[in-house]
């Protein structure tokens, strides 16, 4: 058989119409009661956006239709604060979140079907049938 090394990028799946928000750079913001494991030693660069319609939970962990938006780097996370209720495209404010801050979004055409799980998850990269520049981190773009 084929040897082939099997590429795989970390997700995070988002409830539509958030992840849409985030690929049109609506939504710098994504709030959790939860941080990324390690992210300060371990920055989460290439996340993959994958919006779906159900809010997964313990009863429903796994919704198949899922689609991926965007790629993202999350750059900051700290406590959630009231004046950042536009950023995260929010209604109300609630103490105890945390607010994850996006940079580099990269949106993607939204074809692809994958899984959406709750929490991080692994997914593999040919997933997003992504041509192989925009699968480098950066895009092309100048940060800053």
């Amino acid at each position: 058989g084929r040897d082939a090394v099997v590429s795989m990028l970390t997700a995070l799946s988002i409830v539509a119409p958030a992840g849409a928000r985030i690929a049109a750079g609506l939504k710098t913001l994504e709030v959790r009661r939860w941080a990324p494991p390690n992210w300060r030693s371990q920055p989460l660069r290439d996340l993959v956006i994958v919006e779906n319609t159900r809010f997964l939970s313990a009863a429903l962990p796994c919704d198949e239709d899922g689609r991926a938006v965007a790629l993202v780097d999350v750059v900051d996370v700290h406590d959630w604060r009231p004046d950042e209720l536009p950023a995260a495209c929010a209604s109300a404010w609630e103490p105890g979140y945390l607010a994850w801050q996006l940079a580099n979004v990269r949106p993607l055409p939204g074809t692809a079907r994958v899984p959406a799980l709750r929490k991080l998850y692994a997914l593999p990269a040919q997933c997003l049938h992504l041509p192989p520049a925009q699968a480098a981190s950066g895009g092309g773009k100048p940060s800053g």
